[in-house]
């Protein structure tokens, strides 16, 4: 059953993880910043939109730092797309993956942050919030896999 779930193995997931945790652990411990994504997102905003929302004091104050982790969070997935071999890519359309992004980032603003904010560094604080929103999360993104399978006419 765990081939069929990762049939890759869990060698690139194991070691994702670990660089994840690590990267996110090296900010915690070098700044006390969580390693959110989401607000990377809103932040970013600031540089670009007057819209009041977007410059709020808290947005304009962390968005220097904010621009370098997204920068990071790029250029770690061009090393390694570059310097590891036998990476995928995907076959969905440019304008489906567009389309979940805006999707999933709305939702991570409502939800008050994304999986790297609550799944990361809220659990590992033990906040019980981001247990629940994890869970919230995962049960969406199985729901959504679920539908879509169905709608290509997968399952």
């Amino acid at each position: 059953m765990l081939v069929d779930l990762l049939p890759l193995g869990v060698t690139r997931y194991l070691v994702g993880g670990l660089l994840i945790g690590a990267g996110v652990s090296l900010l915690f411990v070098a700044t006390g910043r969580i390693g959110g994504a989401s607000s990377v997102f809103t932040t970013s905003c600031s540089f670009v939109s007057d819209r009041p929302y977007f410059q709020q004091e808290r947005f304009v104050r962390s968005r220097g730092w904010r621009l370098i982790y997204a920068i990071g969070m790029v250029l770690g997935a061009l090393v390694v797309g570059l310097f590891v071999s036998g990476l995928d890519s995907t076959t969905i359309p440019w304008w489906q993956l567009l389309l979940g992004g805006v999707i999933a980032g709305f939702g991570a603003r409502l939800g008050g942050g994304c999986t790297s904010g609550h799944g990361i560094c809220g659990m590992a604080s033990l906040r019980p919030a981001s247990f629940v929103a994890v869970g919230i999360f995962l049960t969406v993104a199985i729901a959504t896999a679920h539908v879509v399978a169905i709608l290509r006419g997968g399952a």
